[in-house]
């Protein structure tokens, strides 16, 4: 298939990037204790391959590929107060430097910020492709890792592993004090009206 040397250059660090979340998950899924983070892990796998397939065969097959059953998972928010968490944070740790396999927490912080990162790269890719085909796997593959990260971050917070904080009611009223609404849409008119306005 034809590809913008761009566009290229991104799906080859795409493609480097998914191959590493396929195989640390594969890892992931095997070390974890908590049966809900193996689930959560589990059930986010297969739309990782089918992902890093469909990305392959974007630099392989000379057509375009089929991304129609690419879909971005659903996401169904667990928690019900966005400013606090539900549990106290856990016990302080340190990086082990001698670790032969990964405890629950260094999972799902790994997990985390593999699929932030993936979000971010997803999110600038695709604003410089150019084959429409492309772009919407790509905003398909950035809402995917933008969900899958809520999920994880909402699992790590029910487990005191994530710190959250409400900001103050001060530095809410401090923000909000320096805007105003707009109370009238001057271009709801014809370009008429839009040009006497701009003169």
């Amino acid at each position: 298939m034809q590809l913008a040397s761009h566009e290229l250059h991104d799906l080859s660090e795409l493609i480097a990037s998914c191959f590493n979340t396929v195989t640390c998950m594969g890892m992931f899924i095997n070390q974890a204790q908590d049966p809900e983070l193996k689930s959560l892990l589990q059930r986010h796998y297969p739309k990782h391959i089918e992902d890093y397939n469909l990305k392959v065969e974007f630099v392989q097959s000379s057509s375009i590929p089929d991304i129609s059953k690419f879909q971005p998972d659903v996401l169904s928010p667990k928690l019900n107060n966005y400013t606090q968490p539900p549990v106290n944070l856990t016990q302080a740790a340190a990086p082990r430097t001698n670790a032969q396999t990964h405890n629950d927490r260094e999972i799902a912080t790994a997990y985390l910020l593999n699929q932030k990162a993936a979000a971010k790269n997803y999110a600038a890719s695709v604003l410089e492709c150019a084959n429409p085909t492309l772009r919407t796997f790509l905003e398909n593959a950035f809402l995917n890792s933008s969900r899958h990260s809520y999920e994880i971050w909402e699992y790590m917070m029910q487990k005191g592993y994530y710190p959250l904080t409400p900001a103050t009611g001060e530095a809410i009223q401090t923000i909000g004090s320096l805007y105003q609404p707009v109370q009238q849409f001057p271009y709801m008119g014809d370009s008429t009206t839009m040009q006497q306005h701009l003169q």
